[in-house]
Parts: C-alpha cells; sequence; structure tokens
C-alpha cells in the first residue's frame, strides 16, 4: 500500500511551485546533455557553474529540512558518482571524469522528485502513478533479460530493488517521481553519448543495459542517505 510521505502532505500540495521546478529541471536536462554530448571539457566546466546557479535559485523558495535533505542528496551522490564511474568503471564519461554540472544536478533532480511527489497530481493520482510505472519499468527489465542485445540482468534486478523500496520504503511518492526524470536523463544521456554504461557490471559481472532499466533504484538509496542524514 502506497503511503504519503510526511513531507509531501498538506500546505505543499497543489503549488504551482512545483511544476515549475519539474518543468525547468526537465527542460535544463535536455539542454545540458545534448549541449555536452559534443562539448569540450571548458564548456562542460561552464554548463557546472550554470547548473550551481539554478540550484542555488530553485532551494531559495524551500525550507531549512528540503536544502538539508537535497545538500546530503548532492553529497552522497557525488561520491556515489566518483566510485561508480572513473573509480569501477561500471559506467564512463566522455572524458572518464565526473562532469561539473553533475553534482548541482543530483541536487535539481532529488529536488524535482521531491516536488513531483508533493504536487497535487501525484498526491491525487498516486495508485494510478504507480501502477503505470511498475507496467511500464517492469516491460523494460522484461525485454532487457529476453530481447535486448547484450541483455541487462542488472536492469532487473535494480527493478526489483525498485519495487521493495516503493512498496516498503518511507517515500513512495518520491521514488515514482524520480523514475520520471531518471529516465528523462539516462535515455538522453546514453542517446548522445555523454556517458556509456558498460556492457557488463563490474561488481557483479552481470550484462546490463545502456541504460539499465531499474536505474531508478539508484536515487531510492540518495533518497534514503537524504532522509536519514538531514536531521542529523
Amino acid at each position: 500500500m502506497l503511503r504519503h510521505f510526511p513531507e509531501v502532505d498538506g500546505a505543499y500540495s497543489h503549488r504551482r511551485r512545483d511544476y515549475f521546478i519539474a518543468g525547468f529541471t526537465f527542460f535544463c536536462v535536455a539542454i545540458c546533455l545534448l549541449t555536452d554530448g559534443d562539448a569540450s571539457l571548458e564548456k562542460q566546466n561552464a554548463l557546472g557553474v550554470c547548473g550551481w546557479v539554478f540550484l542555488i535559485g530553485l532551494l531559495l523558495g524551500e525550507d531549512k529540512l528540503v536544502r538539508t535533505q537535497v545538500l546530503v542528496a548532492v553529497m552522497f551522490a557525488t561520491i556515489g558518482e566518483h566510485f561508480a564511474s572513473p573509480y569501477m568503471q561500471g559506467y564512463i564519461y566522455r572524458f572518464h571524469n565526473v562532469p561539473a554540472y553533475v553534482p548541482p544536478g543530483h541536487g535539481m533532480v532529488y529536488l524535482t522528485a521531491v516536488a513531483l511527489a508533493r504536487s497535487g497530481f501525484f498526491q491525487r493520482y498516486a495508485r494510478q502513478i504507480a501502477a503505470f510505472v511498475v507496467l511500464v519499468c517492469g516491460a523494460w527489465s522484461v525485454w532487457g533479460i529476453s530481447y535486448a542485445e547484450h541483455g541487462d540482468s542488472v536492469g532487473a534486478l535494480l527493478f526489483c530493488i525498485f519495487l521493495v523500496f516503493l512498496f516498503k520504503g518511507r517515500s513512495p511518492l518520491v521514488y515514482l517521481a524520480a523514475f520520471f526524470i531518471t529516465t528523462w536523463l539516462e535515455l538522453i544521456g546514453t542517446a548522445v553519448g555523454t556517458w556509456r554504461w558498460a556492457e557488463i557490471d563490474p561488481v557483479l559481472s552481470l550484462p546490463q543495459g545502456n541504460p539499465p532499466s531499474g536505474v531508478a533504484a539508484w536515487y531510492c538509496l540518495v533518497d534514503a542517505a537524504a532522509i536519514g542524514g538531514a536531521p542529523i
């Protein structure tokens, strides 16, 4: 049974600001990744500066708890990026680095998931959205392990983890929202060659898609870190 996340109830509902945050982030993600598809390292760094300006601007309208959650999410995700990409090479960026726009980008993506989760639309149609996400991501996972050229066992595993978070986790609406924004950025980023996932996961030694179908599960971990770390 889907439960409401405490921060997405009450006075936050039906605010136009939530939809603005989501729309602005979806737009910025597309422009940033398309630009970085063939950008120089200098332009990549400039995108990073823009990302921090945008993130700070969006956070000005948030309360202290949400700001702190975003800060924790950025720190946790950035550490994870450096471990998973340059060190483990589970996925590789064009310059074999972690682009400067990635840390603020994680902040905007996490804030978008929170904003959508507390929006009137997600509050009103939570069950329908959950059914849609489970069906789409489930079909993607089945396709990955059955018909994809290189297979996507990692994606199927991540999808199972995502389901556990969705039905047992503390903030299911945030996870549902994360599916939409992470799928958006992963499909664009991999399509234009901003990064590429390794065909074989270096930890599990299993085939994975480019991108894996259940990639939104990683943001469940980011949210868990943000929720647990912010009060501290």
